[in-house]
């Protein structure tokens, strides 16, 4: 669940990412595009961040830090936290086992912090599917990490930008599993998380509607019954608890009708129904926020992007506005 606020003096953490992608780019160009907000400290290799930072600024400086208690904020340094060593960086733009260790490393070190409390969350940067997977870790990303290294507890990921706010109720797995895992447990953890996440926005009443998961949400049992036979139940039992859920609504009006402000939150039922629409949006200001976790994570809206790693051509839009997002989560404060 997220905790709305927490001590305000304790740094965030923010994970490299994985070092042959974008992330150590953005990381180090957010570093250096806001100087008067640096209370926070990157978890991740110091030789690929001290390249990364010396790509940008070659004056620039960086600390080697084994604790958050050994940060300083006062001086201009960049503050690593060591989670792994690499012999030599990585190959930019290339697939390897090394590098989804790396990234691994920081995600889990970053989530040790964030269980002890020494830092007030997570942001994390891009990591890359096919290198977890070449390391022959059994995650398909973050938010499966996370959910374990929290004790499996029952997350959802939304996807949140200036206009619309969407939770999933399956997240990275195909589409006929998707469907298998559309089920009322699931349907309920996503309606209650959603709800729980726009509280912790400032949403005081959030009105959430539900995407039905056939086309025109099955008209009646033309296009299939999931939505009669699991969502109306779940949306009806939500109600019944206080929520305000309304639906199933087609899919292809949905969305529209959020950024019309008609609801604060959509569940989407799998994960391409709820991420094209916010992604159509733009990249540079959408966020991914874990939902159910007992610490706030929140991460940029766009993968590691191999086709420009290492060009300096990376916009940090997405990870600042992650990093936005984590403050208002965790203090309420939004600078």
């Amino acid at each position: 669940m997220i905790k709305e606020t927490t001590r305000p003096t304790l740094p965030l953490a923010v994970t490299m990412g994985d070092p042959a992608g974008i992330g150590p780019e953005i990381v180090a160009r957010m570093f250096l595009r806001r100087p008067a907000q640096r209370r926070w400290i990157v978890v991740g290799d110091p030789l690929v961040m001290r390249h990364a930072l010396a790509a940008l600024d070659p004056s620039a400086r960086m600390r080697r830090i084994t604790t958050p208690a050994d940060a300083r904020f006062d001086d201009g340094a960049l503050n690593v936290l060591l989670s792994s060593e690499c012999v030599a960086r990585p190959q930019v733009g290339q697939v390897s086992a090394e590098s989804g260790r790396a990234a691994h490393a920081a995600i889990t070190s970053a989530i040790r912090l964030a269980k002890a409390g020494t830092i007030r969350g997570i942001v994390t940067a891009p990591i890359h599917k096919e290198a977890l997977a070449a390391t022959g870790l059994p995650y398909p990303g973050h938010t499966e990490i996370l959910a374990e290294q929290a004790g499996g507890a029952r997350v959802a990921m939304m996807l949140a930008n200036e206009d619309i706010r969407v939770v999933l109720v399956s997240i990275h797995c195909s589409l006929r599993d998707a469907i298998l895992r559309a089920d009322f447990p699931a349907q309920m953890a996503a309606i209650r998380l959603a709800c729980t996440g726009a509280r912790a926005l400032g949403i005081e009443h959030p009105r959430i509607a539900v995407a039905g998961l056939n086309p025109h949400a099955g008209e009646g049992g033309l296009f299939g019954d999931e939505e009669t036979r699991i969502i109306r139940p779940a949306i009806a039992q939500a109600r019944s608890e206080g929520i305000d859920a309304s639906g199933p609504w087609p899919g292809d009006t949905v969305f529209m009708q959020a950024r019309g402000r008609r609801f604060d939150v959509v569940v989407a039922q799998y994960h391409d129904q709820g991420l094209i629409p916010v992604k159509y949006m733009g990249l540079a200001q959408g966020v991914n926020i874990t939902l159910g976790l007992p610490f706030v994570r929140t991460s940029p809206d766009h993968g590691t992007a191999f086709d420009i790693a290492g060009q300096g051509i990376a916009d940090p839009s997405s990870l600042e506005t992650a990093f936005d997002y984590a403050l208002r989560l965790t203090t309420g404060a939004t600078t």
